[in-house]
């Protein structure tokens, strides 16, 4: 109980202390949500003071902190300036989206990764081994708009596989055939997704397993006469589990952050989009309450790293 308190409050620090630092990023780029109106002739300079009353830009900028603040304690995200809706069922609605594509990538790069980088280990110096190595720094160079671009121009346009955008195909679906055209429509961004971030985990991997492969106890493993499955089960896979688990739990920010510029190439109606969308507009609210939600997923996601790596080796409750 002291690790999980000591944790929700660093958790509580943490999150308060992006949003602010959030916030005044947000106050400090150029341009405001009203500079367009400010640029109109027909605009008067009272009729832009009222409309920065309606949003609350006439205050100070701590004070539209501090009233953004309260609002959070109530679990409410204001509304949004550019479309009226209640920025937090904006965000519920697409968030779904989002977590299913995240949550669908990193679970096949850790699968993977493990048996790629296991078995260029075990194979080391051989072909396959060094196939991974010339694919991983393809995959480590390849930026994923070009390659989402790559995927639609040969697997949508010429080949005419897969869906160009969109989650949904024009003819409307119910029931299962919903979810399968919409997982349907999900392959290709969840595939420049799983690419892209699949070739340094392996390579990671590899390294990581040719160490364990040099330690004493696999050599008095293999003295034992133990099988290669058994020394895999019992000796590599425990060993390879805590620096993976952790790099996994640092490596969910790029993720998210990954799938705003995918969503807008696709035009998946996720949270990234939405956050492009919003942060082209200046939409303060939508962009405060999508960054706010996004450092509390990456925390999360780095609090249980490390609760699943403390169940791994309880020693790590002493550090």
């Amino acid at each position: 109980m002291p690790v999980l308190l000591k944790k929700a409050l660093y958790l509580v620090v943490m999150l308060l202390l992006i949003s602010f630092i959030s916030f005044l990023a947000i106050n400090a780029a150029p341009n405001s949500f009203l500079a367009a109106g400010e640029l109109n002739p027909n605009m008067t300079p009272e009729a832009i003071e009222k409309l920065k009353a309606v949003y609350g830009l006439d205050k100070s900028m701590f004070e539209q902190y501090i009233h953004w603040l309260i609002n959070l304690l109530q679990l409410n995200f204001g509304v949004s300036f550019v479309s009226g809706a209640d920025v937090t069922d904006e965000i519920l609605k697409r968030l779904p989206i989002t977590l299913s594509m995240n949550i669908t990538a990193m679970v096949a790069v850790f699968m993977l990764s493990i048996y790629l980088g296991i078995k260029a280990a075990l194979h080391s110096g051989k072909s396959f081994d060094y196939a991974l190595r010339q694919l991983s720094l393809i995959s480590f160079s390849m930026p994923s708009f070009y390659l989402s671009l790559l995927l639609m121009l040969i697997f949508s346009v010429t080949l005419n596989w897969f869906p160009i955008a969109g989650l949904h195909s024009i003819e409307p679906k119910t029931g299962f055939s919903y979810y399968l055209d919409m997982a349907w429509h999900l392959v290709l961004p969840v595939g420049v997704m799983i690419f892209v971030s699949i070739g340094s985990m392996s390579i990671y991997i590899r390294s990581l397993t040719l160490e364990i492969l040099k330690s004493d106890y696999i050599f008095f493993a293999k003295a034992r006469g133990l099988s290669e499955k058994i020394i895999l089960r019992r000796y590599i896979i425990p060993n390879l589990l805590p620096p993976v688990i952790t790099l996994l739990g640092l490596s969910l920010p790029g993720l998210i952050g990954g799938s705003v510029i995918l969503e807008a190439i696709f035009g998946i109606e996720g949270m990234g989009q939405l956050f492009y969308l919003s942060a082209l507009s200046r939409d303060y609210p939508v962009i405060m309450g999508i960054l706010t939600i996004t450092a509390l997923l990456t925390l999360l996601g780095n609090m249980s790293a490390d609760l699943i790596l403390i169940k791994l080796n309880p020693y790590a409750k002493r550090s």
